[in-house]
């Protein structure tokens, strides 16, 4: 770690050095759906929950083509798997995408550490240690100058724009949505900034037809592929050295096109309106974190995973709180007063995790159903 601290454990992944910022996840499952998580790219993860691999590896689980996250901590790794789904195991799946990790670490232990302490970079080494102290320290201090607030979207997001087409349900109950809701396809435009499989698998079993541009993709680019709604997706690290994200959006909301963003997209909205974000001492990461809606008192146990939060002290007037965390009290959610743009800051899609809060989804496809009822009245 980077006070020095050492723990010494067994490597199950490649030989080698890997930097990175720690952060602990307090998720029981769902392993493989957070190690394949783009939010958690540059990032050291240690699984607090004591056995991992348990249910092997799924083809259908990952939540994007590609391993992100820098290594991986855990207590037990499991060398049984009992998943009829599976089709290799853990250990197995590192190796093939070049991870180091180790196991046999008193995760409690490293992650009261984290918990406790505000600078949370270090290291992994396995094999041979050949690497003096003052070496390894040094290019942790090189990490952090590389990319502490820096633009780390730019690394995540798609080369080229996609359509998805992948749902979590039968196309024929799509249909049947349609008809009993009496809607058409509504064209969602997804910006990637590290967007998961599921989030896009949400949009689509509600009757969307996706299309996944990259970050970088201006206003112009955008009106020009007609939307009816625009998604914000999560991604890693701060939001704001995406100062060209962030003037796209500005000018995204001189329209009347709805906006829905969520983690890292909540967060880039909410500097889209003057917003203040801030560096969190400890963040948010897991499947467990209650959230309250203050619009009429609910209560919901969300996922999420996040490093940064809305600076309660410098909310806009163009915006107010509609969810806040029951654990610290930060901002979960905001709602634009006159646009039909809003933002949560944890993963309605709960992958992994519970799906309480995944009607904020249906919200959405309101929202837009009342966008295209408008531009058809318009055109006539």
């Amino acid at each position: 770690m980077e006070d020095g601290t050492e723990f010494f454990g067994q490597s199950i992944g490649i030989d080698g050095m890997v930097t990175g910022e720690f952060v602990f996840n307090t998720s029981i499952t769902g392993y493989q759906e957070i190690i394949t998580d783009p939010s958690y790219y540059k990032q050291i993860v240690v699984l607090t929950y004591p056995h991992i691999g348990n249910v092997g590896i799924s083809l259908h689980d990952n939540e994007s083509s590609k391993i992100f996250l820098q290594g991986l901590v855990i207590q037990n790794i499991s060398m049984i798997t009992s998943n009829y789904r599976s089709y290799t195991t853990l250990d197995i799946f590192l190796k093939k995408h070049n991870i180091i990790t180790i196991t046999n670490i008193d995760t409690r232990q490293l992650t009261r550490l984290l918990r406790n302490k505000k600078n949370h970079y270090g290291c992994i080494i396995t094999g041979n240690n050949n690497y003096k102290k003052e070496d390894i320290l040094d290019n942790i201090h090189i990490f952090k100058k590389k990319y502490i607030k820096k633009n780390l979207v730019q690394h995540v997001t798609t080369k080229i724009n996609y359509s998805w087409i992948h749902s979590n349900i039968d196309r024929n109950v799509i249909e049947l949505h349609k008809k009993r809701y009496n809607y058409s396809v509504m064209h969602v435009i997804a910006y990637d900034f590290g967007i998961k499989n599921n989030i896009l698998n949400m949009l689509v079993d509600r009757g969307c037809y996706v299309t996944i541009v990259t970050a970088n993709t201006s206003f112009n680019e955008i009106m020009a592929l007609n939307p009816d709604g625009i998604f914000l997706s999560n991604g890693p690290g701060d939001p704001r050295p995406c100062t060209s994200i962030i003037n796209t959006i500005k000018q995204i909301l001189t329209t009347n096109i709805p906006i829905f963003g969520i983690c890292l997209g909540h967060q880039l909205l909410a500097l889209a309106n003057n917003a203040k974000i801030k560096k969190m001492f400890v963040g948010h990461h897991g499947s467990n974190h209650p959230v309250k809606n203050l619009l009429n008192n609910k209560i919901f146990i969300t996922t999420q995973n996040h490093g940064f939060t809305i600076d309660k002290k410098n909310i806009p007037k163009n915006l107010y709180i509609t969810h806040i965390s029951l654990f610290d009290r930060t901002i979960q959610g905001i709602h634009h007063r006159y646009k039909p743009a809003f933002g949560f800051q944890g993963h309605p899609e709960g992958n992994p995790g519970p799906h309480d809060i995944a009607i904020l989804f249906d919200y959405f496809i309101q929202l837009i159903q009342q966008y295209c009822s408008i531009k058809i009245k318009e055109s006539i």
